[in-house]
């Protein structure tokens, strides 16, 4: 099996780790020195652990939160994934109070890998979302 391939199925399993937050899988998946910065932590997050604690948080926001792996391409040590994300408003979002209102959205992240098959970086393309925070109508 070349690069590529391993390097899907790596992700199959990450989305299963993702959607279960599976501890132990997240530490085998991802290499304990990646560093993975987020807007709702102002330092940097390490590892599966920190990983994880990112998913931790969205589900006390949006407890039946989902990613779904919709495709994505392998190339050597790199894999783009697009992704739907779903689920319902039902905990405090940064201030916003709970809406009960469903949602589902797509996201494109970028995967690369080390030669041992760990995720080392996650980069997530901004979309609207960098459009909006250049113009300066959310932080």
């Amino acid at each position: 099996m070349n690069k590529a391939e391993r390097n899907r199925r790596i992700m199959k399993r990450f989305e299963m780790c993702i959607n279960t937050n599976d501890r132990a899988l997240a530490e085998e998946l991802i290499d304990a020195s990646a560093e993975f910065t987020t807007p709702v932590s102002d330092k940097p997050l390490y590892g599966g652990a920190g990983y994880l604690s990112v998913v931790e948080l969205m589900r006390k926001s949006f407890s039946d939160i989902r990613w779904d792996l919709v495709d994505m391409a392998a190339e050597d040590d790199k894999v783009a994934v697009h992704w739907t994300c779903s689920g319902t408003h039902d905990g405090n979002f940064m201030g916003l109070a709970p809406t009960d209102k469903k949602f589902s959205f797509s996201v494109m992240n970028f995967y690369y890998l080390n030669d041992a098959g760990k995720i080392i970086n996650d980069v997530a393309a901004q979309g609207l979302f960098g459009l909006m925070t250049a113009l300066g109508l959310i932080k």
